[in-house]
């Protein structure tokens, strides 16, 4: 018996382990900052497309207007414009009690819309927070008759809608504090570059704890929409913030205004690029001209024009973040929200040509860059075409059509048969489309006519051999 148990010992002494199991060797984490990782968290963003911006702020209820002086340009901006000092400012607060203020109803017309995230201003310039804050009393929770935290109430709204949240945050910029950028009426020593180490000593107090009760107290955030990146391009400043950032939230997106490379690019406000790219970016634009409430702007774009801008956006592969500025009562002006609401309608039946689509993989649509005018900046001027965009999936072509001549539509030129041509139509239905060859090679599509010229833009379906297209 002992030779035996001996043997025993020796075979198992010489027998190979078994291969770890997976759960015992998890996978190395992906540096937060490195292609693959950044291109993740990006899935949701590339695919959405389209996003609710919410303006709002004690500056909704001077709404444009200071002691009956008009104040010139964007409502947000009243207390810089006016250089309103901080202590006259700071008594708007008292006056803020927005008692018609519905969440539920802000994230239902987002979602009424087709938009598929939602952020508002938690912090704007002026420094004045809408959620309850330890690092700064300058809050809706503790300064404000209203007494409730509109961030939380948001969030949880979205929620329940399926809505992505995000908020923007005003880093740099803080018109109430000294140190915070942008003051120099009440603080002289703020138009000093660094002031002294005053800036630092703002972050590192109201800035940096702020950013960890967002990021903490409100759920999943889908992004940080930082802005005006002054005086961050210093030392760790930046890095600092993207450290919260991914330690606390690792799948929340950073835009590109904090003053260091985010996760995507923000253009200028209201500033479609004129071609396409790969990579990520958004639009920050107003449905008027202002972003805060100003009782003066009734400039609304139609939502015919909201559509083109959201498909030409999509078609040069970017998102389209589109901006509402509520009144000091917490309503959403009722012109926003029918013309939202029209373009809601049109992506209800057209919106699988948005949504999670790719850009063009043609460009001539967009228009060409003019021989020898310039712009403002002595560049050569783009001279933009707006009859048709284009957007992909994988082996499918969406053409919305704004324009349309009597001889049909003539498909851009590229090499892959065509499997079928379907129009969609004002039920959503699909209607099966002709596909005519010309002796030249050239395809044309009969589209009806009447259909292109009474829509918002009608979409043509063209199925082809191959997922992508070859030219």
């Amino acid at each position: 018996m002992k030779s035996k148990i001996l043997s025993l010992l020796a075979a198992l002494m010489l027998t190979p382990p078994l291969p770890a199991r997976a759960a015992d060797n998890p996978p190395a984490p992906l540096d937060p900052e490195s292609p693959a990782a950044k291109e993740k968290r990006l899935e949701w963003f590339r695919h959405d497309k389209f996003g609710l911006f919410i303006h709002w702020g004690l500056y909704a209820i001077p709404a444009g207007y200071w002691k009956g002086e008009r104040s010139p340009g964007i409502g947000e901006w009243v207390m810089h414009r006016m250089k309103i000092p901080v202590a006259e400012y700071a008594q708007l607060a008292a006056q803020f009690n927005p008692v018609k203020f519905d969440a539920d109803a802000w994230a239902q017309l987002a979602q009424d819309a087709g938009m598929k995230y939602v952020v508002i201003t938690s912090k704007h310039h002026d420094g004045f927070a809408l959620f309850r804050s330890a690092a700064s009393a300058y809050n809706v929770a503790d300064a404000t008759p209203f007494k409730r935290d509109v961030v939380k109430e948001l969030a949880a709204a979205c929620a329940r809608r399926g809505l992505r949240f995000g908020v923007y945050y005003s880093q740099s910029q803080d018109w109430h504090e000294r140190g915070g950028a942008g003051n120099n009426w009440d603080f002289p020593e703020n138009a000093v570059k660094d002031q002294d180490g005053s800036f630092d000593q703002y972050l590192q107090q109201k800035v940096e704890p702020q950013l960890r009760e967002l990021l903490t107290n409100y759920g999943p955030m889908c992004l940080i929409w930082f802005d005006t990146p002054q005086l961050m391009g210093t030392g760790d400043r930046a890095k600092r913030l993207t450290d919260i950032v991914r330690t606390l939230q690792p799948d929340c997106l950073i835009d590109g205004r904090l003053g260091a490379v985010g996760d995507y690019r923000s253009t200028g406000d209201n500033a479609i690029p004129p071609t396409a790219s790969d990579d990520a970016w958004e639009v920050p634009a107003t449905l008027n001209r202002t972003w805060g409430y100003r009782t003066d702007d009734h400039d609304w774009k139609s939502p015919g024009e909201l559509v083109f801008k959201l498909v030409d956006v999509a078609s040069k592969g970017g998102n389209y973040l589109l901006n509402v500025g509520p009144t000091a009562e917490g309503v959403i002006p009722q012109p926003s929200q029918d013309n939202l609401r029209a373009v809601g309608a049109w992506l209800k039946m057209n919106g699988e040509a948005v949504y999670g689509t790719g850009r063009s993989p043609f460009g001539e649509e967009f228009g060409d860059y003019a021989a020898t005018q310039k712009n403002a900046d002595g560049k050569p001027l783009f001279l933009a075409r707006t009859d048709w965009r284009c957007t992909t999936q994988p082996g499918r072509l969406y053409f919305t059509l704004f324009r349309i001549g009597r001889e049909g539509f003539v498909l851009p030129a590229f090499k892959n048969a065509i499997k079928s041509v379907t129009h969609i139509d004002e039920t959503g239905r699909r209607v099966p489309l002709q596909v005519k060859t010309g002796a030249d090679g050239t395809r044309r599509l009969d589209v009806p006519r009447m259909a292109v010229l009474d829509t918002m833009g009608s979409v043509v379906v063209v199925e082809i051999e191959g997922d992508k297209v070859e030219r």
